[in-house]
């Protein structure tokens, strides 16, 4: 298993935090809907999960009052989208319900979901995948392992170690040179350089990574990439997220109001540079998670991270109305730019106009040799989860099985 990182879990990355039980989540942290296989490797492990809670309120006109639970009526404004001709962006279908009185709050809110559920770019996601996905039967729910993703990856990292996986960390893959039933990777470590041969291989690149090409962190194969698996990737977008977990001395949001906002697990910031903060409701802390997805990371990209964390904890401030108390309170913050990480360059993907099939096509198998994996080639409205990637991994896995066997029972050598 070569891993570019010094570490396992990819785009889930916990960093503990001083006097906090709680950990930073600097990358995924939600467990959305059924998700059966993160929470079997949740029981394997000895681990759990608690869903989510708390009360949820928008912030408008500057005033914070109690949200309206309005996603599945922004939801249901896409069904017309999947009956459409012709593709378009989600811009486009939702500018023409905007321009409706009757439903224009619900196209307001379903473009913010686009923007932070999905972290995509209204003017380029295509409606019909977007459609797909929401109305995929999907469950929205969502829950969080307790304490944090690391203790399930540190366990599926020591399950392969005892089954006897050569786990390879701060390996670059630099070079994939393939042929039906051989893999040659040219990889470099410590400095050095060498080349690892196999018959199969499952590559869990993400999109941001498998489009790059012409620099230094770009993964070469020789031969290239299928034309259709090339389009494929042209038709998929790496969505932008920044995320800031902020943490204080104490839960100060719980007092302030005659404790109004006691049990708040959600606010939206109209807006706001941080349209979202969330706390780790309904267990009780100090940490508090202010995000931006889509056009609005962009906007925040190229900040230095004390830029990014200041404006965080600004905005949680003036949310509150209480932005000197806010900063009084305050102990320290971390974030990480996954758009400019040269292992991801970008958060999570969806789907661009006219590429409704794209994902199905990236998840195909090439020649029997090499298999691809991750959240971008989930086809069951998992993409952009914990659960679309593990998922996926079994999935190339069996595949890659049944190719070495059918390949030995052949009598094929590579």
């Amino acid at each position: 298993m070569l891993e570019a990182r010094d570490r396992v879990g990819g785009r889930v990355w916990s960093a503990p935090v001083a006097r906090s039980g709680t950990p930073a989540e600097l990358g995924a942290e939600f467990i959305h809907g059924r998700a059966e296989l993160t929470r079997r490797v949740l029981r394997d492990a000895g681990l759990r999960a608690v869903d989510t809670g708390g009360e949820a309120w928008t912030h408008s006109q500057g005033l914070l009052r109690p949200a309206e639970r309005d996603f599945m009526l922004a939801a249901s404004l896409f069904d017309d989208a999947r009956a459409l001709s012709v593709d378009q962006s989600v811009d486009q279908f939702l500018r023409r319900r905007e321009r409706d009185p009757a439903v224009r709050q619900a196209a307001t809110a379903a473009r913010a979901f686009v923007e932070g559920f999905d972290a995509a770019d209204p003017a380029i996601a295509s409606v019909r995948a977007i459609a797909d996905e929401w109305r995929s039967g999907v469950d929205f729910a969502t829950a969080r392992p307790v304490g944090g993703y690391r203790p399930v990856f540190e366990y599926l990292r020591d399950a392969c170690v005892a089954a006897g996986v050569k786990l390879c960390l701060s390996t670059l893959v630099r070079r994939i040179a393939w042929r039906r039933g051989a893999v040659t990777a040219a990889v470099s470590s410590g400095g050095g350089s060498r080349t690892v041969q196999a018959r199969a291989a499952i590559l869990t690149l993400p999109v941001g990574v498998l489009r790059r090409h012409g620099d230094e962190t770009a993964v070469v194969f020789d031969p290239g990439l299928p034309p259709v698996k090339r389009e494929a990737l042209r038709s998929i977008e790496m969505g932008h997220v920044v995320k800031v977990v902020l943490w204080f001395r104490r839960a100060f949001w719980e007092r302030v109001q005659d404790g109004r906002f006691r049990d708040a697990g959600f606010f939206r910031f109209e807006g706001h540079p941080f349209p979202t903060y969330w706390t780790q409701m309904p267990l009780r802390s100090r940490l508090v998670v202010a995000w931006a997805g889509g056009p609005k990371a962009d906007a925040l990209s190229g900040l230095a991270e004390t830029d990014r964390i200041g404006r965080a904890l600004a905005g949680f401030g003036t949310l509150l109305n209480e932005p000197e108390l806010a900063h009084e309170e305050f102990e320290g913050g971390r974030t990480h730019d996954w758009s400019r990480d040269p292992f991801t360059r970008g958060a999570y993907s969806y789907v661009a106009v006219g590429g409704t099939r794209a994902r199905e096509t990236l998840a195909a198998s090439v020649d029997g040799t090499l298999f691809f994996a991750g959240e971008a080639t989930a086809t069951d409205g998992q993409s952009g989860t914990v659960n679309g990637a593990l998922d996926t991994g079994e999935r190339a896995a069996v595949e890659a099985a049944a190719s070495l066997e059918a390949g030995a029972s052949q009598g094929h050598d590579g």
